[in-house]
């Protein structure tokens, strides 16, 4: 498994962003965990944020450019690390239920083998996510 820990450029650069994009992009790259949106509104109400349509608006373009990813069993989002996985169709985290660590985690075999059991079924994946639930190496150490 390939785990990273990077930002990178996804063919976007904060310049190509929206005053509130790029305000919502920050709030989640400096961010040590993933954040709901209420959390982020609450942290941008100084930069003129005041309902939260705006910060799922902001949302929804960086999940589209693949600069976010929305973790669902959290319901929260988180700027990805990862170099490259715009190109992959599956994406997978490792979500620590005891510190909220979250670690993006990318392998072709994981991929390649999802794809395979899809088209078994004659279903054709354009993308997947998966979650994975458990305890960090830090956490289990405890």
């Amino acid at each position: 498994m390939n785990q990273q820990n990077h930002s990178h450029d996804h063919g976007r650069t904060p310049s190509d962003l929206t005053k509130n994009q790029s305000l919502v992009f920050g709030a989640l790259s400096r961010a040590e965990g993933p954040l709901s949106a209420y959390t982020i509104l609450d942290q941008l109400r100084d930069d003129g944020f005041r309902a939260p349509l705006q910060v799922y608006r902001a949302l929804d373009k960086l999940v589209e450019t693949g600069m976010v990813h929305r973790l669902e069993s959290l319901n929260a989002f988180v700027a990805c690390r990862h170099p490259d996985c715009d190109s992959h169709e599956t994406i997978a985290f490792a979500i620590c239920e005891t510190c909220g660590k979250v670690t993006e985690i990318s392998d072709e075999a994981l991929e390649n083998r999802l794809r395979d059991l899809a088209r078994e079924d004659g279903f054709t994946v354009k993308r997947a996510v998966v979650e994975l639930r458990g305890l960090c190496a830090g956490c289990s150490e405890r």
